[in-house]
C-alpha cells in the first residue's frame, strides 16, 4: 500500500534547518532532494499550459524538496530504432517553461538541456540570461554517435566555462553504459575536471550494478587525490506494463528477477514503489559506508494521473529516509 502522508505546507519550514540546494552540492553533502517533471508538449496553448502549471505547483507545494528538475526532452530514435511504446511529442522550451509559467516556485530549478540540439549562439544567449542563484543547469550529449549536433557536450561545457561559470553544471551518470563498457566511472571524472558540480543518475533499477559504478567512481576520486561530487539517484516509479516497456525502451537496466515480478504482480505500481523505497534505503545505506555524498531525484516517467501522485508519495518517504540519515 503506498504510503501519501504529506508534510503539512502550514508546518514550520524544515527547509530552514537545511543548507540550500546549491550549499549542499558545491560542498559535497549528502541530503539533497529533486523531483522531476517534463514540461508540457510544444503543441499546448498559453492557457492550457497555465493549467498544467497549476497542477504541478500544487502537487510541489507540500513536498519538502530542495529543487525541481526540469527536463529536456530530445528524439532518441536514433538510440533505440525499436518502436517507442509512448509517441514522441516534442516538449516547450524547460527554461521558458520556468521563466514564464513556473515564476511562483522559491526554489532552485535544475534545467536540463540536450546540448545538441542548439546553436551554439542560442546556448550562450541562455547561458547569459540564466540566473545562478536560482538555476542549475545539466548538460547532455548526443543520444548515439549516429546523431547530427549542432553543439557537442565538450563545446557546450568549453561555452559555460567562457559564459557563465558560476552557474552550476551537472552531469548525467548511467549504470547502464557502467555495464556495457566498464567505463562510466571515469567519464564521471572526466565530466568532474571539465567543471560538473554533481551528477544525475539516469532511473535506477539495477541497484547492485549501480553501487559497483559509484564504488569504482569513488576510489577513482581518492587516487586522483579530489573530493568526490555528489550523485542524485533517480527513482521513478512503474505503474503498468506500457510504462515498464517504455523503461527498457528508454535503455534502463531492470534486473530479470524484478521484471518477473512487475510484469506478473497483481499491482505493478505498488511492487515498483515498495522496490524504489527498497532501492534508496539500500543506496543511501552504501553510500554513508562509503561516505559518498548522495542524494535524491524522484520523478514519474508516465503522466498517469496515478503514477504521479505515487512518485510524490515516494518522494514524502525519501525525504523522510535522508532526514533520519542525515540527522
Amino acid at each position: 500500500m503506498l504510503e501519501q502522508t504529506v508534510t503539512s505546507p502550514d508546518a514550520a519550514d524544515p527547509r530552514a534547518a537545511r543548507p540550500p540546494l546549491r550549499e549542499l552540492l558545491t560542498g559535497a553533502r549528502s541530503g539533497a532532494l529533486l523531483f522531476g517533471i517534463t514540461p508540457p508538449r510544444r503543441s499546448a496553448t498559453p492557457d492550457e499550459v497555465r493549467q498544467i502549471a497549476a497542477v504541478t505547483m500544487a502537487r510541489l507545494a507540500p513536498l519538502d524538496v530542495d529543487g525541481l528538475v526540469l527536463y529536456d526532452i530530445d528524439d532518441e530514435s536514433d538510440r533505440n530504432p525499436d518502436q517507442r511504446p509512448f509517441p514522441y511529442l516534442p516538449t516547450m522550451d524547460p527554461g521558458r517553461f520556468r521563466d514564464e509559467y513556473l515564476t511562483g516556485w522559491d526554489r532552485p530549478v535544475v534545467v536540463y538541456r540536450c546540448v545538441g540540439k542548439y546553436p551554439e549562439a542560442d546556448l550562450r544567449s541562455w547561458l547569459d540570461r540564466a540566473d545562478p542563484a536560482r538555476v542549475l543547469s545539466v548538460f547532455v550529449g548526443a543520444s548515439s554517435s549516429q546523431k547530427t549536433v549542432r553543439t557537442s557536450l565538450p563545446q557546450a561545457q568549453v561555452l559555460h566555462r567562457e559564459v557563465r561559470p558560476e552557474l552550476l553544471l551537472g552531469g548525467v551518470a548511467i549504470t547502464e553504459r557502467y555495464v556495457r563498457s566498464g567505463d562510466e566511472h571515469l567519464r564521471l571524472a572526466a565530466k568532474q575536471a571539465r567543471g560538473c558540480a554533481f551528477f544525475i543518475s539516469q532511473v535506477v533499477y539495477d541497484v547492485d550494478a549501480t553501487k559497483s559504478l559509484v564504488s569504482d567512481y569513488f576510489h577513482t576520486c581518492r587516487e586522483q587525490g579530489v573530493q568526490p561530487r555528489p550523485i542524485l539517484f533517480t527513482l521513478s516509479v512503474c505503474g503498468s506494463l506500457k510504462t515498464l516497456a517504455f523503461l527498457k525502451w528508454l535503455g534502463v537496466g531492470i534486473p530479470r528477477w524484478l521484471e518477473n515480478a512487475l510484469t506478473h504482480a497483481a499491482d505493478p505500481l505498488a511492487e515498483s514503489y515498495d522496490h524504489c523505497l527498497a532501492a534508496a534505503r539500500e543506496l543511501s545505506a552504501f553510500c554513508r559506508r562509503l561516505e559518498m555524498p548522495y542524494g535524491f531525484n524522484v520523478e514519474s516517467v508516465s503522466i498517469r494521473k496515478v503514477e504521479i501522485e505515487a512518485s510524490v508519495a515516494l518522494a514524502v518517504q525519501v525525504r523522510a529516509l535522508l532526514d533520519g540519515a542525515e540527522g
